[in-house]
Parts: structure tokens; sequence; C-alpha cells
């Protein structure tokens, strides 16, 4: 049925008007929301105006109405004249561009429109056409806050255009082209532009250069603060970041599981959270919370300072709960990140400003706590954990148990601040361990891997890290004090402290299969094992499991490899047991399968129960012998081994001497020599005395490089950082000036050298 011709009059009016709102006032609004939201450039308050005493006062209400109206609004408030488009004096470049409208994504049915485009030195304009007369539709003022996007290949793929986009403060142009070198010239003029400005600065940046340079009168001072509600307590939310952010910085995302939009959105919503945090009951997840999106954001860590100083300046309740939790946050901020020195001198006056306007309060110890730490915090690769923050919170130290082989776990305190050397160190002393002639470290262990601590490591990150693993991989993780590097074990007296931690080393090398020897001679190393534990055999001594006596590798090995299904020979056949493994067949497999591993585990129970019985035969064989003696003869069985006393690393030689592809080996890293050993081979590949080597390091964060003489060694390894300082420590001084690469290390004192370098 026809429409009337009424409603067809207004059906076409209709779509007439919806075309010229979208080409006209859809522009003309965005003008005026840019212009209304540049009026408010930080808090949205009533009566928060910017206004210090004095000569301060008058620069900053220059430098702010420069700021607002000069930079910000000059384009948006001065209308253009009608005079022709082309004959513009001030355009860098123009020309004809298609700008995405609404969006485009969320309302596909608005198609990029072309329009002409004029980069001035000042805004980016675009107009109806390039007639003399035409209409201006839009304008983004650019300030140094502005940022352009290049161009990118997977739009270009997507849609046939290359793509840029220009970030204003609220507001972004994205901008298409057919031809790149089109939209390479557009990006690299408006990053021109971009990059001539003056950098902006904020109210709060201004005052608190006025605040520095009126430190030493008391009464400007508080003319400041009294006129500048910016810089004291608000209950109200804060609009726009304290600091300036680049505009539309979508880059500074923070790998992992967080998601992040812009700094300028992240630090209102910090704010925000700093709010709650005034009437939480357990306030350390959300502390934590925080301290993670500093860790992520680096650029926030100023932002964050700035917004706690402002909210622990003049509270409603000095004291009271809401504003100590400030302060708490403010504590573990102090123990995790450093400020800018701009930020961190404004922070210093603040804390000293609290000390004597409340000394002996509660603030007071916080900020003098807060003080001592900025002078020892160097930053943080993890947050601190939920264990941490409490202990912050209570201004005290924690404490740290590190397990000695031999010996009962060492209980250490430690601050956020204590590196694993210092620690080390303390062992040393402790244990009497200042004469040795080896060096000591801190180890991380758990069930998989061990690796030593770097000396200048934060031992509070290593307690984090390790309690993380032990929480996803649901093993114990714990801290060891262990020989590190090459070891000298003829000058060690075997009544010493240091000989039982160089047995349970030894022992160690030999459960992780570090120490190629016979069966024989591992079965005499267990029954030792036992007597130094239990003393004389008897049948009611505790037995230990047989992987705590006996290398488990060395069982798995007595068993046949398991065979695999053959393959069909053909392509029919390949498709028939495909079918047939998903349907009835499949079940019998998998119980052919189940039993296979059944049988294989009950050979290995066999050959575990007949390797227990010839344990326990030798060990009857040593009655009579006493703990100190069985101790002896283990470590001179273990000794029997050359490579014994070097640092053993599991690598991939990518360039062997001899040409051969990529095989698994034994780095040994020793007092005169560097070794490559086959797994489970008494004898060394190769030795290259340090003489010989002219220079090493990493390649590459998985490859440490070995230069000897004419040849260049490559090694895959997960432990690059380890082997280079374990080579670094076993060089001896006189070959380390002449390694390339590889300059020599200051001298230290000798308990310094107790512990690993990075």
């Amino acid at each position: 049925m026809p429409f009337p011709g009424g409603l067809w009059w207004l059906l076409c009016c209709r779509q007439g008007f919806t075309l010229l709102r979208r080409d006209y006032g859809e522009a003309e609004r965005e003008a005026d929301g840019e212009a209304e939201e540049e009026a408010s450039f930080e808090l949205r308050a009533q009566g928060d105006r910017v206004g210090p005493s004095g000569a301060g006062r008058q620069r900053s209400r220059r430098a702010v109405r420069s700021l607002l109206v000069s930079e910000e609004m000059r384009s948006l408030i001065v209308e253009k004249g009608p005079g022709p488009v082309e004959e513009d004096p001030d355009a860098l470049v123009k020309g004809w561009l298609q700008r995405e409208v609404r969006g485009g994504v969320k309302t596909p049915w608005l198609r990029p429109r072309k329009y002409w485009f004029v980069l001035t030195p000042d805004s980016l304009d675009y107009y109806s056409s390039s007639e003399r007369g035409a209409k201006r539709l839009g304008s983004l003022v650019l300030t140094s806050l502005c940022s352009v996007l290049w161009p990118d290949k997977q739009t270009y793929k997507e849609t046939g255009f290359w793509s840029m986009t220009v970030f204003g403060r609220k507001h972004c142009y994205r901008l298409y082209t057919e031809h790149l070198h089109e939209a390479v010239r557009w990006v690299c003029a408006v990053q021109k532009v971009i990059d001539s400005k003056a950098p902006v600065q904020t109210p709060t940046q201004l005052l608190m250069r006025d605040v520095e340079e009126h430190c030493g009168s008391p009464e400007v001072l508080e003319q400041i603060y009294r006129c500048n509600p910016i810089l004291r307590y608000t209950s109200s939310p804060l609009y726009a970041p304290l600091l300036p952010f680049p505009y539309g910085s979508l880059d500074q995302r923070a790998p992992g599981p967080h998601s992040y939009t812009t700094l300028r959105d992240e630090a209102v919503k910090l704010f925000n959270s700093l709010q709650q945090l005034e009437s939480q009951q357990d306030p350390v997840p959300l502390i934590q919370g925080i301290l993670q999106t500093c860790l992520d954001l680096p650029p926030l860590v100023d932002e964050i300072y700035c917004q706690l100083v402002k909210q622990t300046t003049e509270p409603p309740a000095p004291g009271g709960p809401g504003d100590l939790h400030y302060w708490q946050l403010l504590t573990c901020m102090s123990c995790t990140f450093l400020p800018s020195p701009p930020v961190l001198r404004f922070l210093h006056f603040h804390l000293d400003r609290t000390v004597s306007r409340f000394p002996a309060s509660e603030m007071a110890k916080y900020a003098c706590f807060i003080q001592e730490a900025l002078g020892k915090t160097r930053g943080r690769e993890c947050v601190p954990s939920l264990e941490e923050i409490l202990v912050l919170m209570r201004r005290q130290e924690m404490v740290c148990t590190v397990h000695c082989p031999g010996v009962a776990a060492c209980s250490v305190t430690i601050s956020s601040h204590t590196t694993a050397q210092e620690v080390a160190e303390e062992l040393v002393s402790r244990l009497g361990l200042s004469q040795s002639p080896n060096l000591f470290a801190l180890y991380e262990q758990s069930r998989l891997r061990e690796q030593p601590v770097g000396s200048s490591t934060l031992l509070a990150d290593v307690l984090t890290s390790l309690a993380g693993e032990e929480r996803q991989r649901d093993a114990p993780c714990r801290l060891r004090f262990k020989h590190y590097g090459f070891l000298d074990t003829e000058n060690v007296p075997r009544d010493s402290l240091e000989f039982a931690l160089l047995f349970e080393q030894a022992h160690e090398m030999v459960l992780r299969g570090y120490v190629p020897t016979s069966e024989e001679t591992l079965q005499t190393l267990a029954a030792l094992r036992l007597q130094s534990l239990n003393s004389d055999f008897s049948t009611h001594a505790p037995f230990p499991r047989l992987e705590e006596l006996f290398p488990p590798r060395v069982l798995r090995a007595r068993l046949p490899p398991p065979r695999p299904d053959p393959p069909p020979k053909c392509r029919g056949a390949r498709l028939r047991a495909g079918l047939l493994a998903g349907g009835l067949w499949g079940h019998s497999l998998a119980k052919q399968r189940a039993e296979r591993d059944l049988r294989l585990r009950g050979r290995l129970r066999e050959e575990g129960a007949s390797t227990m019985a010839a344990i326990v035969e030798k060990w009857k064989l040593l009655q009579g012998m006493g703990r100190p003696e069985a101790m002896a003869a283990y470590v001179a069985l273990v000794r029997e081994w050359p490579g014994f006393g070097s640092t053993l690393f599991d690598v991939d030689l990518r360039v062997s001497p001899v040409g051969a592809g990529p095989q698994r080996l034994w780095l040994g890293i020793g007092a005169k020599a560097v070794s490559l050993y086959k797994p489970g081979e008494p004898e060394p590949l190769d030795s290259f005395c340090y003489s010989r080597i002219s220079s090493f390091g990493a390649s590459d964060s998985s490859t440490f490089r070995l230069s000897v003489e004419d040849q260049e060694l490559l090694f895959e390894t997960s432990q690059v950082k380890g082997i280079r300082s374990c080579v670094r420590l076993s060089v001896p001084p006189q070959h380390l000036p002449c390694l390339h690469g590889c300059p020599p290390a200051p001298p230290a004192p000798r308990a310094a050298r107790r512990s690993p370098r990075p």
C-alpha cells in the first residue's frame, strides 16, 4: 500500500534534519563540550580556586590563566573569519581526510565522511569543504599533552584505509586515508606541532613550587594553604588528575591479567579508591591493589603521592581511623616506590610540617618512619605481601626463616630494604664461618628448581615471590643458606659446622644426579647416609623414604622405555583408527594404557624394594662407625669425582667445538677451569682454563656466550644470570682485566663477597 503524500514529506524532512545534525550539530556540540571541559581543569568543587598570597599568588594566577585561556581555549573562543580556506597563512598541512563520526564501530551505518582538514600551529580544524567561506565544523586544540598514533597495518588489512588517531583532552579524531605516505605526512606534522608546545603545568605543580619558594615564611605558607583548597583534604570526587598526563595514552597498559584504561582515568579511579580507604575495616587488600596499580603503571607513582599529601593535609579528624589509613598507605608507598625529585621535596616538606604541627602523635610517628624509609628505598620488583603490609602498618620489622643444611632453621629480622647480601653476612657471622675460604649465599628452593639469590636483591621481594609460587603450585618453597661457587673441600675441618654444610650439599648433589658414579657406589653412599642419621642398624630406627637416600632417576632408568602405539600404515587406516579411538575402541585403549602404567609402577616398587634391601645390607656392615666418620667417608667418596666442588648448570650447547647440533650438557664452573660434561659421564668432554677464555657474557636473556681463543660457544639456559655471576667470582684476579666484556669489579671487603653478585 503506497504511503500518503504527507507521510512521505514527513519522512524526507526527518531524514534531512538527521543529515544536517550529523554534519553540523555534532561538531558544534563537540566544540562546546571541549570548551566546557577545559574550563574545569582539576577539581570541580565550588570555591576551589587557585590563589596563593603575595608574589606567588600573582604568578600562579597568571600561569593558570594562561593555561586555561591562552593555551587550552584560544582557538575555541576565537572564531576564524569567513575567508577562503586555501589562503590561510597559518596552515601547515591541509588536505582531504575521512573522519569517523559517532565512533563508527558502535554505529556502523554511519560511515566515515570526508572533510577538509587544516593543521595550524595551534589546532587541527576540519571544514565541510575547501571552498571559500566554508564553515568550520570542529577544532582540536593541540597542547603538549596531546598524542598521535601512527597508522597500523592491521587496520589497513581490515578496512583498506591507513588510520591515524589524534587524542585531545576527551575527544579524539580518528582519521583515514588511502595512501600511506599521506598518513605519515599528517602524523609527522601533528607530532611536530605537539613537540613545539611548552609543557603544560597543572595548578598543583605551580603551588608545589610556591610552597618550596616560601618554605621559610610561615605566614605566606598558611595563606597559600588557606586560599587553595586544592592542597587540602576534600571529600568531593576528583574529576581530573593533579599532575599532567598525556591525553589518550592507551599504550600505557601493563602486561599481565590487569586491564587498564588511560593514565588520566586511572588517576581519577585511584583517588576514588583512596576515599574508600577511609571507611574500610580491613584496608590491607585495598592498599595492596593500589600498590599493584602503581607497580604496573609507574607514571602514577607521583600522582598517588600528591593525592596522599592532599588527603593528609588538614583532614577533618586528624589522627582518626580514616586519616591513619592514609598514613598507612603512605608508609607502604615509601617502602615500595621513590617519587621524582620535585614530588620528593614536596613530600619531605609535608612530613616536616606534620611533625611540627602534631608532635608525639601517631601521624608524627608515621612521618618519621616514612622519612627514614625514603632514604633507603630503591624500588621493588613485587608489591608487598599482605603479611608485609600488616607489619608496615604497625611500623615493625619482619621475621624471615632461613633453612641451613645440618642445623636448625635460623630466624633473621629484616625490613623492606634488607638485601640478600646483608642476611648472608649476618648468617656467616652467626654461624662462625667468617674464616672459611668458601663463599656462601641464599638460595630460592622449591621442588622443581633451586637458584641463588642475587646479593642486591631485596629479600622482601624474594619472600613475596616464594609465597606466590607456593600458593600456585601447592608445594613448599623456602630460603636455603648454602655454599656458593666452587668449593675448597681440602681445607674444611671435619669437626666444624661448615663440614656439616658441605656434607648436606654433597648429598643434595647425589640425589639430583649431579655425581656420576656406579650404582654400587650410590648404594654405599645411601648406607653412609643412614649411618650418619641413625647410627648403627636397628629394626626400630626410622627409615627415610628411598627418594631421600638414592637418586630416583637411577631407578627409573632401569625400567624399559614405553613402547608407543604403532602408527597406521595408510591414510584409510589412520582414519579408521581415529574413528575407533573416539568410539568403542577408545575405552579399550585407555584401559590398556592404565594397565601398562600399573605394571610399570609395580616394577618400580620391586626395583625400589631390592635397592633398599641392598642398602640395608651395606648399612649393617657399618656397625660401630660414628657420625663424623660416616660423614667424612661420604664426602670422600663424592670427592672422587673430579667435578665435585664445581657449580653445575644444565645447558644446551648450540655451537660445539666439533660442529655438532644442540645437545644437553653440564657446564661446570670450577676454581681453575670451565668444564663441559655429558650428563652421567664422569670425565669432561672438554675443559677450558681461565687463561684461555677471552670473554664471556649474555647474548640475550636465555643465551650465555663463552669465547675461548678462536671459537665461540653459545649455551641456551634459563640461568644466564647465575652462570655469569659464578664465572665472575671464579675467575682469578690476574685474568679478570684481560676478559673483554667483563670489566674488573671494584674491590670489596671480604664479607661483601660472600653472596653472589647480580
